[in-house]
């Protein structure tokens, strides 16, 4: 912990609590942190009790994914605070764990929209990597119903997954591009020079045409 305050730069915390994280460490640090420590369960279970963003995800980083049980998962999320360890939490851990098809079916009826939106990341990794079981067009019409008045996080999540089942379903290509063009979300987001627009029809199309060009 002390190491982790050592780290705290004022002006890294400053940008980073624009977007909801209250940390002020470099994370390129914190990774070399974490590569020096290797993995350490018991150590990660204790920086994650500490509460503090930056040793929560230092705990993401040195933690044995498939150790977790499926309730102790469940309660780190929904004590997720920000969005960084939300996110990491989600895609280093969960995402590994063998509860993650059970979670995810949980999560995404959560009435909580954080909790749900852990829920839709866990499907669009579905979407993408294993669609089997899963019914595209239903999540079609609850994307279309819901995805413009969605809360913030939410919203991010259920965008991620319509663009990535236009990207990876060509059956279903038209109608998310559709979708995404009617509802206009994140049409008009900030992005930098040379990186893909959240837009749905902007990223469907540039993936596909990646995809096109290998």
């Amino acid at each position: 912990m002390a190491e982790l305050a050592a780290l705290e730069d004022p002006k890294a915390r400053e940008v980073n609590e624009r977007h909801g994280d209250d940390h002020g460490v470099n994370l390129g640090k914190l990774r070399a942190i974490a590569k020096r420590l290797k993995t350490q369960q018991d150590l990660a279970c204790q920086l994650w009790q500490t509460g503090d963003t930056a040793a929560r995800l230092l705990a993401i980083l040195v933690c044995r994914p498939k150790a977790f049980e499926r309730d102790e998962l469940d309660v780190m999320l929904r004590e997720a605070r920000t969005p960084k360890v939300h996110d990491w939490l989600v895609n280093n851990v969960v995402k590994k764990n063998p509860h993650a098809e059970e979670l995810r079916v949980a999560w995404f009826a959560d009435p909580d929209p954080v909790v749900a939106s852990a829920g839709w990341a866990l499907t669009t990794e579905r979407v993408a990597r294993k669609p089997e079981g899963l019914d595209l067009a239903a999540l079609l019409d609850v994307i279309e119903a819901e995805l413009r008045d969605a809360p913030d996080r939410l919203q991010w999540a259920m965008n991620n997954c319509l663009a990535q089942i236009g990207i990876e379903h060509p059956e279903h290509r038209a109608r998310a591009i559709d979708i995404g063009e009617r509802l206009a979300v994140l049409k008009d987001y900030p992005t930098s020079p040379g990186c893909t627009s959240p837009y749905a029809p902007i990223w469907i199309a540039e993936m596909v045409r990646r995809q096109q060009d290998r």
